[in-house]
């Protein structure tokens, strides 16, 4: 199988850390984790996938992402396990008419250098990531979900007052998601510091990070005096980790037969929760994916059912439509315009011109054989669906080579354009709602994501903008997606199952949410 996929070896990390200790005088090395360990101090070894070498929120979404997920940083607002939005650092918050917002820090927060959070630092934390968005020092895009027209802050009231370019319905869910944490912007050139339950003592770059309690944390008891993440690209290394005893959590194992093998052990818990991640491959319109028919019979040609249900062992539910069918977004009522069927690929080929004129095997578009750079990472068998797909392209004579990259580096060629596919693996509702994950398809929005474009999905999306009707919302919903899928927008592979799988005797509580922007919590106990 392998002949006809080339694999190019992963990429060097692109982005270096920004980060050095976070207010401890610990700037490498393991010393201090190792000590209070010796001396008798609660410890947790937790296993990860290496999604991003930075935690500034305005590095890239993933950066953003680990703040939260190591349990260093928080947002004004975050995430039940219900998928619904409570407060956090802001504790109340009121608007008449969802443009103009006066929210309240919660009173006595302190970051983990023991900096007191006020409305200044908010204000000034969030005019950061848009700063960087503007003038390019990051990769973030937080002006995807919302702009404002002012912002400010008011210390001796306690509140940030932010008003919206436009009616923003659902800001709080759009303030939870990670790309809104609050940092402190008094130290933010030397170290990302934030109001999480732990903070960074040390670093080992692409192999370990370190942690310690925050002796400041303002929201309940944290259980850990430190904790070790090893960052783990392979699954089954994983796996094997947590059954030696060598760590005691660890997150998404997508290697069929180890998940199994670890839920039918009663000395290892399993958490799963389904429903609220696509995997799919984004098409760049700019490059020869721009071509209608080569889109639509690539979507004939791919047998996603077979790819879930054997290619990744049941680790996803096949689907057609960009929100996954377990989420009340009418996924009944969409017809997949494109279901596999390989000789409708062909027809479609050869109706379009699209042929192989030499007799080498492959197809031809301008007199140039097509050979698809395909930009996949190995996180949550998104490299699989990719070596799947460029297998099943062979077979109809289009060239596709697979290039497997981490996370950082095929996301700053994504960003560049430099793609002609690339596997992604998304929360579809990021800020609780859907809204923001289908800007991704809308003009405004869409460059960093193949630069689809569609004046009809446009009206659409800047009416659900402004709707505040649910029936209204739903209804554009719907009709959004099918235009994504008569349009070959995107490949949809199928919708994941995340996973926590720890060790019963040493650790409870850890469960995973369907936002899982949150791993390391207080819930995570010592057990017993």
């Amino acid at each position: 199988m392998m002949k006809t996929v080339k694999i190019a070896a992963a990429a060097v990390l692109a982005a270096g850390l920004v980060l050095t200790c976070a207010g401890c005088g610990v700037s490498g090395g393991g010393s201090e984790t190792a000590s209070l360990t010796a001396s008798g101090g609660t410890h947790l070894n937790f296993s990860c996938y290496n999604y991003s070498n930075s935690m500034d929120p305005i590095t890239n979404v993933n950066a953003s992402w680990c703040f939260l997920r190591y349990g260093v940083g928080e947002c004004l607002f975050r995430f039940d396990e219900n998928t619904e939005v409570e407060n956090a650092l802001c504790d109340f918050y009121e608007t008449e008419d969802y443009t103009t917002w006066v929210l309240h820090v919660r009173e006595g927060v302190q970051f983990s250098n023991g900096n007191v959070v006020t409305p200044s630092v908010v204000k000034e934390s969030l005019e950061r990531v848009y700063t960087a968005e503007a003038d390019g020092t990051g990769n973030s895009t937080p002006s995807q979900y919302v702009t404002f027209a002012s912002m400010e802050a008011d210390d001796e009231a306690g509140t940030v007052t932010l008003v919206c370019d436009n009616k923003t319905v659902n800001l709080p869910g759009i303030l939870a998601y990670p790309w809104y944490a609050v940092v402190d912007t008094s130290v933010i050139n030397s170290e990302v510091i934030g109001t999480g339950p732990y903070y960074v003592t040390a670093i080992s770059e692409n192999s370990t990070v370190d942690l310690a309690k925050n002796e400041y944390y303002w929201d309940g008891e944290v259980p850990y005096d430190t904790i070790r993440i090893y960052l783990t690209e392979d699954s089954s290394t994983k796996a094997m980790a947590l059954k030696s005893g060598d760590v005691d959590l660890v997150e998404n194992i997508t290697t069929p037969s180890d998940l199994s093998e670890l839920e039918d052990d009663p000395a290892y818990y399993v958490s799963t929760t389904a429903g609220v991640r696509l995997g799919n491959s984004y098409f760049n319109f700019n490059g020869i994916l721009g071509n209608d028919a080569l889109r639509k019979a690539i979507l004939y040609a791919i047998d996603d059912q077979t790819m879930c249900d054997v290619t990744v062992g049941g680790m996803y539910t096949a689907g057609c439509a960009v929100l996954p069918s377990s989420l009340s977004y009418g996924y009944a009522q969409l017809t997949d315009t494109y279901a596999y069927d390989l000789d409708k690929a062909v027809r479609t080929l050869d109706e379009a011109g699209i042929v192989d004129t030499d007799g080498d095997g492959y197809r031809e578009i301008d007199g140039q054989n097509i050979n698809l750079n395909y930009l996949a990472y190995s996180s949550r068998n998104l490299d699989e669906f990719a070596q799947a797909v460029a297998i099943s392209l062979e077979a109809i004579g289009i060239g596709c080579t697979v290039n497997v990259q981490d996370y950082d580096t095929a996301l700053a060629n994504q960003s560049a354009g430099n793609f002609d596919l690339i596997t992604s693996n998304a929360i579809v509702v990021p800020t609780g709602d859907p809204t923001g994950f289908l800007g991704n398809w809308y003009s405004g929005n869409s460059e960093s994501y193949g630069s689809y474009a569609n004046d009809e999905y446009d009206v659409l999306y800047e009416r659900l903008l402004a709707a505040t009707d649910t029936e209204e919302q739903l209804s554009l919903i719907v009709e959004m997606q099918q235009i994504l899928i008569d349009d070959a927008a995107t490949l949809v592979h199928g919708y994941y199952n995340s996973t926590f799988a720890s060790r019963a005797d040493t650790v409870s509580g850890a469960d995973i949410t369907p936002m899982d922007y949150y791993w390391i919590t207080t819930d995570i106990k010592p057990a017993g």
